[in-house]
C-alpha cells in the first residue's frame, strides 16, 4: 500500500497491529472505513435537505409518499414501516408536515377510525426539487469511484447487508 493512500484507518490498524498482534482486525479497517463514509455522506445529504427546509425523517415521509404513485396517499401505518419508525414518532412527524403545508390528512372512508396521509401539490414540489438535488448530490459523492467499482462496491454491500440480517 503505498503511503498516499493510507488513511487514519490504517493508522490505528498499525498501532492495535503493535500492541495486539494476536489479533485479525481487517474487519476492524471495513467498518471503520463504512462509519467514517456514512459520517461524511451523512452530512453531505443534510445540507442538501437543510436548503429545501427538510429534516432527514421529513424527506423519508415526503420521498415514500412521492414512490407510492398516484395519489401519493398512504395510511400512517404504512408510513411508519416504510420508514422503520414508531407509530408515535410518525405522528408528530406528519403534524409537522401537515403545518408546514406538505401533506394532507382526511378520514379514511374505508375505516373511519384511521387517515390517509396524501402529498400535498407543495408537498410534491418539494419532494421532487429535493430529490433532484439529493441526487445529483450522492453521484456526486459517488464520482471519486469508477463505475465498475461502484457496481462491486454495491453488490459486496448489499451480500454485507444480506449476511447480517
Amino acid at each position: 500500500m503505498t503511503e498516499e493512500r493510507r488513511d487514519s484507518v490504517d493508522h490505528i490498524l498499525d498501532q492495535w497491529q503493535r500492541e495486539r498482534p494476536d489479533l485479525d482486525l481487517s474487519a476492524m479497517g471495513v467498518f471503520g472505513r463504512v462509519a467514517q463514509v456514512a459520517r461524511v455522506v451523512e452530512g453531505r445529504v443534510e445540507e442538501v435537505l437543510n436548503r429545501h427546509g427538510l429534516r432527514s425523517g421529513d424527506f423519508d415521509v415526503l420521498a415514500a409518499l412521492r414512490r407510492s404513485g398516484p395519489p401519493y396517499t398512504l395510511i400512517p401505518s404504512e408510513l411508519s414501516d416504510m420508514v422503520m419508525m414508531s407509530r408515535a414518532g410518525m405522528t408528530s412527524r406528519l403534524d409537522r408536515l401537515e403545518a408546514a403545508g406538505l401533506v394532507e390528512r382526511s378520514l379514511d372512508p374505508a375505516d373511519r377510525r384511521s387517515f390517509k396521509i396524501s402529498l400535498s401539490e407543495k408537498g410534491r414540489e418539494v419532494i421532487d426539487a429535493t430529490l433532484t438535488d439529493h441526487a445529483a448530490n450522492l453521484a456526486g459523492l459517488a464520482s471519486g469511484l469508477a463505475a465498475e467499482d461502484a457496481a462491486t462496491l454495491d453488490r459486496l454491500l448489499r451480500d454485507l447487508l444480506g449476511a447480517l440480517a
